[in-house]
């Protein structure tokens, strides 16, 4: 990636997108609109992210769009991060039985900061057995909830070792997103602990310079394959249109 221009740099940064609608006021049209943005004039983004009441709509939008190959993610146990385990594998379940491709759980982090590992063992487990083999399973850690680098580093081995597919610095409802200094210090734990982990930074990543900068950083300590839908997301759908525009693309 060090040879990318800011061109190859955008155009990257397209396909690893997650397109999100999640105000809590959405409509059907919504939902139809952000499935049809997934598909961009230089290629499909990653996946469009959805609340689970909404993801057979999410389907239904893509095969319209002829996008059919954009994963359909949804939420649960979000924003808040409860320690409700029950709660949130129901969510699970029934998104699932909807057709989600992947989930996005926030993990209980509360419970991690009150030391409380083994709730947190526990939720991760359960969703990683009720995702089975093909769902794809997000752990988001609220990073900025966590505050501490030891915290971050403490729930990021969690969720690697727990079984998560990714491991997502923030809901993005929170006052702290993604950090460049977040997402460092969970690369370095993927590295080491991660085997087939990837990373989705979300929160607070605006413009094709912030964009930049993650890709970069995920580049040097990973090495450009790691650069794919499979292993790098970025959960920013404000970004899109700046990233278009600077391909010169309304």
């Amino acid at each position: 990636m060090e040879s990318m221009n800011l061109d190859e740099v955008a155009k990257t940064a397209i396909r690893l997108l997650d397109l999100s609608s999640l105000s809590g006021s959405e409509e059907a049209s919504d939902i139809e609109a952000l499935c049809r943005k997934a598909k961009t004039p230089i290629g499909e983004t990653a996946a469009v992210c959805v609340y689970p009441k909404f993801v057979s709509m999410a389907k239904e939008a893509l095969v319209k769009a002829n996008a059919q190959s954009v994963k359909v993610a949804t939420v649960s146990n979000f924003p808040d991060g409860r320690d409700d385990i029950d709660a949130a594998i129901t969510e699970i379940k029934s998104a699932i039985q909807t057709g989600a491709d992947e989930v996005d759980t926030v993990l209980p982090y509360e419970a991690l900061l009150a030391d409380d590992e083994e709730t947190v063992r526990r939720y991760i487990a359960a969703c990683r057995g009720t995702c089975g083999a093909n769902v794809t399973l997000k752990v988001i850690l609220e990073t900025g909830q966590l505050k501490t680098p030891d915290r971050i580093e403490q729930a990021s081995k969690l969720a690697i070792l727990g079984g998560a597919d990714f491991i997502k610095t923030s809901t993005g409802k929170t006052p702290i997103g993604a950090t460049l200094q977040a997402a460092r210090i969970m690369l370095l734990i993927i590295k080491y602990y991660g085997g087939n982990c990837g990373l989705k930074v979300s929160g607070g990543i605006r413009s094709l310079e912030d964009a930049e900068s993650y890709l970069r950083l995920a580049e040097s300590i990973m090495g450009d394959d790691f650069l794919v839908p499979e292993k790098f997301r970025i959960g920013a759908s404000g970004i899109l249109k700046p990233l278009l525009a600077s391909l010169g693309i309304k």
